[in-house]
């Protein structure tokens, strides 16, 4: 006697295809929140120390270690007020921002100024310059596209933003 039992494995298949792209659009809206949220921070910090260097006229090279050490600040910054609103001890939430934003704003600072020092004329061009600007904003999008592909196997690891995320739904 020949049963037919495809019937029921082709619904249990489709059920688990079903879940798993529920879980992968997951993992992607929240790799994409989290790197849009360090993006945020790093832009912060990046304009800041451009726009602080470029008016004290440091040198390039100043101006840019600025941007980058304001980025990781502000960065940082972006991670740790909401879980210190929380209630969550400072040495506990600076771990887990260390933990989350490292190698995020790395890399996102490494291919911004990357791509800002090899656009012509882009990093002398001044504040007032639509070339400045325009070429920021692109970095700034590349750089966050550049992230996202580690913040989302950070995350599907339960590491990174998820531990992060984790105290956010608490």
């Amino acid at each position: 006697m020949d049963h037919d039992h495809s019937a029921p494995q082709h619904v249990h298949h489709d059920e688990a295809r079903a879940q798993a792209h529920a879980h992968d659009t997951s993992l992607n809206r929240l790799a994409f929140t989290a790197t849009a949220h360090c993006l945020s921070g790093c832009a912060t910090g990046e304009v800041l120390g451009l726009v602080i260097g470029t008016a004290l006229g440091l040198a390039m090279g100043a101006t840019i270690a600025l941007a980058v050490v304001l980025a990781f600040l502000f960065g940082y910054a972006f991670t740790m007020i909401p879980l210190l609103k929380a209630g969550l001890a400072f040495g506990a939430v600076l771990k887990l921002a260390l933990a989350a934003d490292t190698i995020s704003i790395a890399i996102m600072e490494t291919v911004d100024n990357g791509i800002m020092l090899v656009i012509p004329g882009a990093m002398d061009a001044g504040l007032a310059s639509p070339l400045f600007w325009g070429s920021l904003v692109v970095a700034l999008l590349i750089a966050g596209a550049a992230a996202f592909p580690i913040n989302r196997w950070l995350i599907s690891r339960g590491k990174g933003h998820a531990v992060v995320h984790q105290h956010h739904a608490h």
